[in-house]
């Protein structure tokens, strides 16, 4: 049976914290839960899930991180697997950043922080049944 893996990036280490409870929390050992600091550490992740046949079904990223913002990151893992959910979840997108993911990388949900836990798991829980 292929792993399952949610990924998510976030300059901010306390942000990945609480995505990281809560994510385990809600669904327990299911999936492989990952968490990059940068746009270009979660390339990486993602490049080593793939050589690991490692599913990655859902990314999560910031929009304003340090390097790569989240709509560049967002639309070069689409051009590579266009297949993975990518949910943007930041407090700091401007529109222009949202509609360029929304048509370059699929963006299939846009939320605001700080995040409200329910509303993150109805995307969350929807990106899974894509």
């Amino acid at each position: 049976m292929q792993k399952k893996a949610i990924i998510c990036i976030d300059d901010d280490k306390t942000v990945l914290s609480a995505l990281k409870i809560q994510l385990k929390k809600r669904y327990g050992n299911k999936y492989i839960y990952e968490f990059a600091e940068s746009g270009d550490e979660g390339l990486e992740l993602i490049e080593e899930f793939i050589e690991d046949n490692i599913k990655i079904m859902v990314i999560v990223s910031d929009w304003l991180m340090q390097g790569m913002k989240g709509d560049e990151l967002l639309i070069k893992v689409h051009q590579k697997q266009p297949n993975i959910v990518k949910i943007l979840l930041t407090g700091q997108a401007d529109l222009d950043a949202v509609k360029n993911a929304e048509n370059n990388a699929n963006l299939f949900r846009y939320l605001q922080k700080p995040w409200e836990e329910k509303d993150f798991f109805d995307a969350i829980d929807s990106a899974l049944e894509v």
